[in-house]
């Protein structure tokens, strides 16, 4: 089952860190390259500080890491916390592919 897999707090974690749309554009941006936190504060209409929580927000759920680099804080995407998050729902998926398939059966039986 899917719990079994990933603990209920990393479940917890994970969508938090989706369900923004700001940190949603974080991950889209840093698995294609690398930015810094002020570069990326730069993107959005929002304080640097305000930009860091997202950061701070995704790096907890894994998605991404942080690296300081003299002055700079660098973000790149976490290929791993990704492939966690494409498992879990890719099991979701197969959860509700079940359940669809067995009300076809009982459909296909009446």
């Amino acid at each position: 089952m899917v719990v079994d897999h990933i603990r209920e707090t990393e479940l917890d974690r994970l969508f938090q860190a989706f369900a923004d749309s700001t940190r949603r554009d974080i991950v889209r941006r840093v698995t294609v390259g690398e930015y810094t936190v002020s570069g990326l504060a730069g993107l959005y209409a929002m304080s640097f500080a305000a930009v860091q929580k997202h950061v701070a927000v995704l790096e907890r759920a894994s998605l991404v890491t942080k690296e300081k680099r003299g002055r700079e804080q660098i973000v790149r995407g976490n290929h791993e916390g990704l492939q966690k998050a494409r498992r879990l729902l890719d099991e979701y998926e197969a959860i509700w592919r079940q359940r669809v398939g067995r009300i076809a059966d009982i459909l296909a039986e009446g």
